[in-house]
């Protein structure tokens, strides 16, 4: 059995991540959902729809919330969620990288994957390339 996954963003980060994600993997994986906050969104409405998603996603394992900028309304959405189920993490500054990673190891526990998750969000931020003969600026 594996976790589920549930990317809370800002419109429309959430969807093309998933989007990406499935392109890469070369199909939809299972047990992957997307919510994107509109900022004039009712606060109650979307956690009503996270609970949702949270509660179909969780076949017992648990979920995973990988949300965009810590304190905004998705980051605040998905802590909220939290604080009402007891199977959930929240990890925040997602990224490609992270989104392929925790895709890649939900078959592990929920502390596990939000780990591996968090460590490739982390590899997958690079400085790759610098001015030639030092910054002139």
């Amino acid at each position: 059995m594996s976790i589920g996954i549930l990317i809370i963003t800002h419109r429309p980060l959430a969807g093309d991540l998933l989007g990406i994600a499935t392109d890469v993997l070369g199909g939809r994986p299972p047990g992957i959902e997307s919510l994107e906050v509109i900022n004039d969104t009712p606060r109650e409405a979307l956690i009503e729809e996270g609970l949702q998603h949270a509660d179909r996603l969780d076949q017992g394992t648990g979920v995973l919330i990988l949300t965009d900028l810590y304190g905004s309304t998705p980051a605040n959405i998905a802590l909220a969620l939290a604080d009402q189920r007891p199977r959930l993490r929240v990890l925040t500054g997602v990224n490609l990288p992270m989104v392929l990673r925790a895709l890649n190891y939900a078959t592990l526990d929920l502390d596990a994957v939000a780990e591996k998750a968090l460590e490739g969000g982390r590899t997958g931020v690079r400085l790759c390339a610098r001015p030639q003969g030092g910054d002139k600026t």
